[in-house]
């Protein structure tokens, strides 16, 4: 089988020195899974970068698709995500294990604990984020996941566990886009060597009729998604689009050979309303 040549997608270096493609292909629940969609990320559009999640359902299906492509593992980025009704110490250890089985792998690049809060009554956020940590500590440890990060949390969730813990995330993957704009959490993670990561670069598609993101667009004979996802990886942050549909793969793919100006930019940067088109932490403690 011979492969697209893997995408001219830079890379930006994480706190240990590994090295997470700026670009990556999102999978979800919902509708949001297609098997094909996948293999041609793969195969024909050269995606080397697949985030995906227990919660989501689909680790089996991708595993498989995976194997399909063809693609060697070590050419390979692949982040799951431990959901939260599997915290603590043990119960964490073992999600990680039972979703590397899903997959059919051996480690993953980088796993994520997905939630801020608890779902186990009795025991404080805080002490359970901690416990959990630490078994997530352990296995990056034992080398079955190359990385360890957390998602959906905000400053003071990251302040609390840099105190309970010893190593510090690698990666925060948080909702971004024109709407969403969490830059104080961004600078924070800056200062801290934490990644910063963006999900729903498209807001779910709220962003793509604005008529800032259309002019620009039709400035740059370019369609309103890459406009947006062009503008999440010009300022730094590894962004996930998802789609099932290869056309709409094909073309969130092609956001490497052009450059929005520094208009555009502050254009973009001046639409926050602060909206979430996801899960919303600001209330977790």
């Amino acid at each position: 089988m011979t492969f697209a040549p893997e995408l001219s997608c830079p890379a930006i270096p994480l706190s240990n020195g590994l090295q997470i493609p700026l670009f990556g292909l999102g999978t979800s629940h919902h509708g949001g899974y297609s098997h094909e969609a996948i293999v041609y990320a793969l195969t024909e559009c050269g995606v080397r970068h697949i985030d995906t999640a227990k919660r989501y359902g689909c680790e089996k299906k991708l595993g498989d698709a995976i194997t399909e492509s063809g693609i060697p593992r070590s050419d390979l980025w692949v982040t799951n995500k431990l959901w939260h009704g599997d915290y603590g110490y043990k119960a964490a250890k073992k999600a990680c294990l039972d979703s590397c089985s899903q997959m059919g792998v051996e480690y993953f690049d980088l796993y994520l604990m997905h939630w801020p809060e608890s779902s186990r009554p009795g025991c404080s956020n805080r002490e359970m984020r901690a416990e959990t940590w630490r078994a997530l500590e352990e296995l990056y440890k034992e080398g079955l996941c190359c990385a360890i990060g957390v998602s959906n949390f905000l400053v003071h969730h990251l302040e609390e566990l840099k105190e309970d813990c010893t190593v510090v995330p690698h990666v925060n993957q948080v909702e971004y886009h024109p709407f969403q704009q969490p830059n104080h959490l961004m600078e924070y993670c800056r200062q801290e060597g934490i990644v910063f990561e963006g999900y729903s670069p498209l807001a779910k598609g709220q962003v793509l009729s604005n008529p800032t993101v259309l002019q620009i667009a039709e400035k740059h004979s370019r369609t309103p998604a890459q406009i947006c996802i062009r503008w999440s990886i010009q300022n730094g942050v590894v962004t996930i689009p998802k789609s099932t549909k290869k056309k709409r793969i094909q073309e969130n793919c092609q956001v490497f050979g052009f450059q929005l100006e520094e208009s555009d930019m502050a254009a973009l940067g001046g639409l926050h309303d602060g909206r979430h088109v996801s899960w919303d932490p600001t209330n977790v403690e």
